[in-house]
Formats: C-alpha cells, sequence, structure tokens
C-alpha cells in the first residue's frame, strides 16, 4: 500500500547547458520546424476566437516546461509571467459539486474527508509516491537514451548516474517503480483510492492526447511523465502564461535571437538536402537552399524521414519503419468565447482557474475511449477545461470569459462521415456535455472555434494528427523513442538531428528534447 512506504524525492536534475555553449550553436545549423503548410504554427500559439477575444490554441497549460530550460535561456530577463492558480483541478459532477485538487495535499485531503474518510487518510500518501517516482523519471528525461546496439563509455557514465538516482530512491521504492511502469493508470489510482471520480480527475492525465485509454498498459508511465520534472504531484500541472501560450512563444523568440538565432516565417521546407550521405541544408519552397552543417528538425519523426529526406539516402528499411511509427490522432480542440462566467452548481470561482476534468469516473473514460477505437466520437466524451480569463482577464473585454476544451478520443478517421461534416457537430456535443454540469453555459456561447484532428495533420503539420508527434507507448518510450537504434537525436542520416516531441522524452511543452539534443550536438562539437 502506498502509506507503507516512505517515499523520497529526488531532486531536479536538468542537465543544464551553459550561457556560452548555447551561444556556440547560433551559427553552424538549421532548424525545421512547422513550416511545412500554408503558415507556421505551432502547439504553443494564442488564437482569434472573436474580436478582442483570445483564446489558447491546441495547448492550454504550460507547467510543464522545463525548470533548466527557463533558467539556460534566461526566459524571465525577455518576459515569462507564468501563473499557477491553487486549485490545480476540479472534477464536478452531473447536479452539482465535486472534487477539487489543491496543489497543498493536506488542502485536497481535508476536503476529501466528506466525501470518503479513507480517501482522504490515502491521497497525501499516494501524492507523495507519485512526486518520489516521478523525480527518478525526471533523471532519465534529461539523459539522452543509450544506443543499445553499440552502447559507448558515455553511456556506461549515465547509466551509472541513473543507477545511482534509482537507489536513492529506496528499495522498497525501486521496486514500485519496476512494478508500476508497465500497469494501467486505472489500477495503479485504484489501488490507493476508492472514489471514482477522484480516481478519474487524476487518471485523466494519463490518457490526454493519446490513443490510450485508462485500463491501457503502461498508461502509468504516461502519468508519472507528465508530472516529472514539475512539482504538479497527483494532481498535475495547472499553469498558464499570461497572454496565452502565444506569448510563451513570444518569450522563446526573443530569447533565441539573443543568442544570435536568426527566425524565418512563411519559409516553407520541403526537403533537408543531402551531400556525400550527410545532411548538408534545406530547400525551400521558393527554391532558396540553406547550407549548415547540421538540420535539426522539430517536426515529426514520421514526416522528417518519409517526406523531407531523399528515399535514396534514407533507405527502403529505415523509410519502412519510420512510415510505421504510431501516430493515432484522438484529440480536438473547440474554443468558446462567453458572455459571463459559467456556473458550475456547488463551484466558486476559485474551483474554476486550473483544469477541469468533464469525466466523472473511470469507465466513464473508458467507453469514452471505445467509441474511438471504431471510427467513433462517444456521445459522452472526455474533456479537459480550462477557463484561462480567470487567471488572465487580458484575454477577453472586461466580464466576458474564455472557455479552451479538449476533447479527447476524437479519431482522425472517421467511420462514418468526415470531418468537414462533423466539426460543428463536436461544437454542438461540446457545448451539450458542459450543460450537464453547468446549467445554461450555452446561452452565454457568442462564438466558437473547433481544431480537428485533419486541422492538426494538414493545418499544423502534425502526422496523424498526433499532438505528440508518436505515441507514447511502451513501444515508443526511452530508448524505442521514436525507433530503435534512432533514440539519440542522430536521425536517419549523418547531420540530421531530430529534436520534436517525436524524440525522448516526448510530448507537451517541456523544452526536454530540444534541451537533450543541443547538449549531444555539444558534446560532438567540443574538442
Amino acid at each position: 500500500m502506498a502509506h507503507e512506504i516512505e517515499y523520497e524525492q529526488l531532486a531536479d536534475d536538468g542537465a543544464a547547458q551553459s550561457s556560452s555553449d548555447l551561444e556556440r550553436l547560433g551559427d553552424v545549423e538549421v532548424e525545421v520546424s512547422a513550416e511545412i503548410g500554408r503558415r507556421r504554427l505551432t502547439i504553443a500559439e494564442t488564437l482569434e476566437l472573436a474580436p478582442g477575444v483570445r483564446a489558447p490554441g491546441i495547448v492550454h497549460t504550460v507547467g510543464r516546461l522545463r525548470r533548466s530550460v527557463m533558467q539556460d535561456l534566461a526566459l524571465a530577463r525577455h518576459g515569462l509571467d507564468l501563473v499557477a492558480p491553487p486549485a490545480r483541478v476540479y472534477a464536478p459532477q452531473p447536479g452539482g459539486g465535486g472534487v477539487v485538487l489543491w496543489a497543498d495535499a493536506d488542502r485536497t485531503a481535508s476536503g476529501l474527508r466528506e466525501r470518503s474518510a479513507r480517501d482522504a487518510e490515502a491521497y497525501v500518501a499516494f501524492d507523495r509516491k507519485v512526486r518520489s517516482l516521478a523525480s527518478f523519471l525526471a533523471h532519465l528525461n534529461a539523459v539522452a537514451p543509450p544506443d543499445l546496439k553499440s552502447p559507448t563509455f558515455a553511456d556506461a557514465v549515465a547509466g551509472l548516474k541513473l543507477g545511482r538516482a534509482f537507489r536513492a530512491l529506496g528499495a522498497r521504492a525501486v521496486r514500485e517503480l519496476s512494478r508500476v511502469l508497465p500497469m494501467a493508470v486505472a489500477d495503479f489510482v485504484g489501488e490507493a483510492l476508492e472514489d471514482d471520480l477522484l480516481r478519474a480527475a487524476i487518471a485523466a492525465r494519463a490518457v490526454l492526447y493519446t490513443a490510450q485509454g485508462p485500463w491501457s498498459a503502461g498508461s502509468t508511465t504516461t502519468l508519472l511523465t507528465d508530472s516529472a520534472g514539475n512539482d504538479g504531484g497527483a494532481p498535475g500541472q495547472s499553469t498558464f502564461h499570461r497572454g496565452g501560450p502565444g506569448a510563451l512563444a513570444q518569450v522563446l523568440e526573443r530569447a533565441a535571437k539573443s543568442f544570435g538565432v536568426e527566425i524565418r516565417t512563411g519559409a516553407e521546407v520541403v526537403a533537408v538536402t543531402t551531400r556525400e550521405g550527410r545532411a548538408s541544408g534545406v530547400a525551400l519552397a521558393d527554391g532558396t537552399e540553406l547550407t549548415a552543417d547540421r538540420v535539426i528538425s522539430a517536426v515529426d519523426p514520421k514526416r522528417t524521414l518519409t517526406e523531407l529526406v531523399d528515399p535514396v539516402e534514407v533507405g527502403p528499411h529505415l523509410r519502412w519503419r519510420a512510415a510505421n511509427i504510431r501516430q493515432p490522432g484522438r484529440t480536438s480542440k473547440v474554443n468558446l468565447a462567453l458572455a459571463g462566467l459559467p456556473s458550475f452548481p456547488g463551484a466558486e470561482p476559485e474551483h474554476l482557474r486550473g483544469r477541469i476534468v468533464i469525466g466523472p469516473g473511470i469507465d466513464h473514460l473508458e467507453r469514452a475511449f471505445d467509441a474511438s477505437k471504431y471510427g467513433r466520437i462517444s456521445e459522452e466524451p472526455f474533456l479537459e477545461v480550462t477557463i484561462p480569463t480567470l487567471s488572465d482577464p487580458s484575454l477577453a473585454p472586461e466580464g466576458q470569459h474564455v472557455l479552451s476544451a479538449v476533447v479527447q478520443w476524437t479519431p482522425r478517421h472517421l467511420r462514418e462521415g468526415d470531418w468537414a461534416s462533423e466539426r460543428e457537430r463536436l461544437a454542438d456535443l461540446v457545448v451539450a456535455t458542459l450543460e450537464a454540469y453547468a446549467p445554461g453555459i450555452g446561452g452565454l456561447v457568442t462564438a466558437r472555434q473547433v481544431l480537428t484532428p485533419e486541422d492538426l495533420e494538414t493545418t499544423y503539420g502534425l502526422s496523424g494528427g498526433h499532438v505528440y508527434h508518436a505515441e507514447p507507448g511502451l513501444d515508443s518510450w526511452f530508448a524505442w523513442r521514436p525507433l530503435i537504434g534512432h533514440a539519440r537525436y542522430r536521425f536517419g542520416i549523418p547531420g540530421l538531428w531530430l529534436a520534436g516531441s517525436g524524440a525522448h522524452p516526448g510530448g507537451g511543452v517541456t523544452g526536454g528534447p530540444g534541451a537533450n539534443c543541443a547538449r549531444e550536438i555539444l558534446a560532438t562539437t567540443k574538442g
């Protein structure tokens, strides 16, 4: 049982680079970003929903951004402005009331006492357990995976460091980590907690943006990875950036330019060029060719190898493997402009400042997932909702609000119909679902915006419409991400590197894959 083990939380290992090291990267590489479609879009952006009303694009929280990345890039100096409400999660139930997960575990436990005395006693220990196990994954996420076929001395050194961190957890925690990583998250939360609404509120993070359900093997790893390197614990992070995710992208842009980076927009990359079997630059749609010592791709791995690199250079076997990277996009986004703040019976406005999880139980989540396996959209979908204007009123005129809803398990390829015909029905379904928890919300809607999995593929350049670039299953984790033999950021051909969410440690607004990739590049240039 969770409360029988004393868990230790390891110190964060950011594996930081110095500013002088980062400056050395400025003039020797070209980075391929999402310059594939007609316009440049990223998952961290802010969209205009209506005149004077702005809403988050694909993602609405940014709390997983690695601390070492913030420090290395001096983001505070360039306008980083994060807001972390005390209420991390509100999980309402139809008819009123619900569960509030606070940043303070003791406060959460106190609130749970009315629902379940057993959960009130177990929650603090469970939160400590999540933090402890996730702290080891933070160390794992900060290193380059080993070359399993030809391990190097550097791999041995990294392995020793990880071994020390593993042992520092304590013998019982080590056994527990080995046991829970392949577990379904439904089992993981079910062992410690009994209230179904509470279980679902925690388990939801393990399946968001994925093609997994709560009973999918290995989904506990996804949950712990989401908590790695931040102070999210059991409820996870609910951190916003003032001005929306797009404002964070602008901060990163200013930081990059301070290191001498040249950024080109509206420059569609159509190919990675090669010379004598090595990546030598990129070709743009207007015929321009840029040469570089290295090409770093932040595009998803399948698109990088199957569309941008000459098939002759990739070779038939590797091209076949890349074409089979699993990217089953199952996520849509619906933004609503509201004339006023919606009322969730039993909830105070303070409860609504974080993430609102619309999924009243584990079986409810699993049934919604089941529908997607057969190309259908569940009539009772799982939603993760935020109202960012509660923390950042600048996003809408005074008195108005923005509601951002991630709609999980909406398949990229529908069994019946297509997204052109289903787009508005999805928005109607989201509003109808919210009505059961916030009666009257439909009458507050003044504008709405829908991003379907098809939009994520065609407009954002995400193959399969997958936000994480590749499914985060155990078959695509650590040394297997995105492909075994290609997990050390050197990708496919010499001179080509992978730095996006398709690389270890995976998706989300973390900066982790890019930081790890930069460190590996620096290691090849020193001396």
